[in-house]
């Protein structure tokens, strides 16, 4: 049984008029006749009375219409669905983000892809900071993720942020009376910060900054995402140094300063994925995120 036959099947049972039928379909009478005949000889029926004047369908042909119907729908549902997946319009891509600047980046993505891909769905996966992140898209666990510069070998990335570090602290402490705090003043107080075990691009950042002013931050307690770190400097557990984007967080008694000094360094952050991966769909988010997390001016794109 072929689709083609099933489809003049049912051209014929809604015509009942092999001519109008043919016409319908764009093809010459006899062949259409044709298969009807190849249809009918493969089911073992006779599917229409035929005379001169009428054609009807018989008891058969009649038990036939429905589910010649609904296969042919399946199959044309079938054609949609492969023909958008191989245009990147359907598929799943697993998407993972953690800190505050992915926090910023990641409505603009998803909103955009699910307005224009709508057969494409984002599985989200938080709390992966750049060192499980790095892991996770090497090892194709993760089809892309936010990430900070470097990237190792393997992994393509384009910068879509670039974030100064920030000093977040009580409104009642002392360092909130300056408009810009140095990181040596950071010597002593007590810090809290990203575990060490996420591999945060943050917390080296902030370690190799207090290093190079030449002394060790005092981790107070560790956090394990940007909003429980500035509910616990809220509480005057510590400071904190996050990113700019974490300003979006509100909480009441927090407050923002620039840190400044030789070290402090502007964190680039990028989408990664890896390199070679030829999921349609990914290319079609791909293109999105560069039209609406657009490469910040003079960043250029790193591919490891």
């Amino acid at each position: 049984m072929e689709l083609k036959h099933l489809t003049g099947f049912i051209a014929v049972a809604e015509e009942l008029h092999f001519g109008r039928a043919a016409e319908r379909l764009h093809i010459a009478q006899s062949p259409l006749s044709q298969q009807i005949r190849l249809l009918e000889r493969d089911l073992g029926v006779r599917l229409f009375d035929r005379t001169t004047r009428s054609v009807r369908l018989t008891p058969a042909g009649h038990s036939l219409v429905e589910p010649a119907r609904r296969l042919l729908a399946d199959a044309s549902a079938v054609r949609r669905t492969v023909r958008a997946a191989h245009l990147g319009e359907a598929g799943r891509v697993t998407v993972g983000f953690g800190g505050a600047s992915s926090y910023a980046a990641l409505p603009l993505l998803t909103r955009a892809v699910t307005s224009r891909h709508p057969g494409i769905e984002l599985v989200l996966v938080g709390q992966t900071y750049t060192g499980e992140a790095l892991r996770r898209v090497a090892d194709g666990t993760l089809d892309v993720g936010f990430m900070a510069l470097p990237v190792r070998r393997g992994i393509t990335a384009r910068v879509v942020r670039r974030e100064r570090l920030v000093l977040a602290l009580p409104d009642s402490h002392p360092l909130a009376a300056l408009d810009e705090v140095p990181v040596r003043e950071l010597a002593g107080e007590p810090v809290v910060t990203f575990p060490l075990s996420r591999e945060s691009a943050v917390r080296e950042a902030m370690a190799q900054a207090c290093h190079d002013a030449g002394f060790a931050p005092r981790i107070a307690q560790e956090a394990p995402d940007s909003y429980t770190l500035l509910a616990l400097v809220a509480a005057g557990v510590g400071v904190a140094v996050v990113v700019d984007s974490a300003r979006s967080i509100h909480l009441e008694h927090v407050v923002f300063r620039p840190l400044t000094g030789d070290g402090v360094p502007v964190l680039p952050i990028a989408l990664g994925w890896r390199a070679g991966n030829a999921s349609a769909a990914l290319d079609a988010v791909l293109r999105v995120a560069e039209e609406v997390l657009p490469t910040p001016p003079d960043t250029p794109d790193h591919a490891g």
